[in-house]
């Protein structure tokens, strides 16, 4: 049973907002929405280029100057509790989307510190803020990368998630856990979202298509791991943002025990690695970034796999689809093309 949520005229929390997923849902609840007030949240780190995020940033600035929606960035670290408090008090959210988070698996080898600070200690002060301050829907972004090494496949958020092989994916599944505890103890609504390989235009540059465009384009040789035996559930980020958005409306009833759920957001059908590397080629020729008689073969280079990566990802969305009456429908020759038809346009090329 779920309960309706009218997102008109409401005040609404996106945390994360000039990260990829973020930018892209604030920009189409600008676009969408009659009313209200959308706040975004961000602490601009160098993660990855802040460019790149200034970029978004623009993007979200543009879209509001048309839109009915107040919106208002701010610039803020969600681990700082003082700051979320304040942040809370300040505008009595009626739904938060917390989608602020370290990413990334391998960083997360190096870099331990930076995914305790973000993904435990900043959910749990969002946790906390909405405990203090009432909210209708908590949804925040959880990952594929919970199931670990399930050899089990269609992923179903039935199985057990109990062996990470990343400090990411121990972060993530430590967001479903806190959350069901509070859910549990103070009847927060909580939705989490398994994200499944989500790519798309101004994407994030340290996922795999983005670098490996990057790399491409100034005559580098890119990595392809596992010698290409690798399969993933690549989503496209439109059909990402349509499913949070769907969830964001229906939140769990606060009569259920408790008002707490986990959902698989992916495409449903794993693409060889091989065959997307060889689509994302053929889109980066099109889109002129790369030239017509481009040696492939002398430009990619099969090697093992890499610490904390899997073999496969594959999400079972049955419930997304039979709840929110939604599954992803943007294949993947389609949502390469636009990345690419982007990645020419924001980098200048061909030059």
């Amino acid at each position: 049973m779920k309960a309706e949520i009218n997102l008109n005229n409401k005040n609404i929390l996106v945390t994360g907002s000039p990260g990829f997923i973020g930018a892209n849902l604030v920009i189409r609840l600008l676009s969408e929405l009659s009313g209200g007030r959308v706040v975004s949240v961000d602490s601009m780190n160098n993660y990855y280029d802040v460019g790149l995020k200034e970029y978004r940033l623009r993007l979200i600035e543009e879209a509001a100057k048309s839109s009915p929606v107040a919106h208002e960035f701010i610039k803020g670290n969600i681990a700082d509790k003082n700051f979320i408090d304040e942040l809370f008090a300040r505008y009595g959210f009626d739904v938060v989307v917390n989608l602020a988070a370290q990413a990334g698996v391998r960083y997360s080898i190096e870099n331990p510190g930076a995914y305790i600070e973000s993904n435990i200690v900043g959910f749990f002060n969002i946790l906390e803020a909405c405990r203090h301050h009432p909210v209708e829907h908590l949804v925040y972004a959880s990952s594929s990368s919970v199931y670990g090494g399930n050899k089990k496949i269609p992923f179903s958020t039935d199985d057990k998630v109990d062996s990470p092989v990343s400090l990411y994916a121990a972060t993530k599944k430590s967001n479903e856990l806190l959350a069901h505890a509070y859910s549990k103890l103070y009847s927060i609504p909580t939705s989490g979202l398994r994200f499944f390989t989500v790519y798309g235009k101004a994407g994030r540059p340290d996922m795999f298509y983005f670098s490996a465009a990057v790399k491409l384009s100034k005559g580098e040789k890119i990595q392809i791991f596992n010698y290409g035996d690798m399969k993933r559930d690549f989503t496209f980020i439109d059909d990402i943002v349509e499913g949070v958005v769907r969830v964001m409306r229906r939140a769990p009833a606060a009569g259920e025990e408790p008002p707490y759920q986990v959902l698989n957001i992916g495409g449903g059908q794993p693409e060889n690695l091989l065959d997307f590397v060889a689509t994302l080629q053929q889109e980066l020729v099109r889109a002129k970034v790369l030239p017509e008689d481009y040696d492939f073969e002398g430009h990619r280079e099969l090697v093992g796999m890499q610490p904390g990566d899997v073999p496969i990802t594959y999400a079972d969305s049955s419930e997304l689809e039979r709840e929110y009456g939604f599954t992803p429908k943007v294949g993947i020759r389609e949502g390469l093309r636009s990345f690419a038809e982007w990645f020419a346009s924001y980098y200048n090329l061909p030059k």
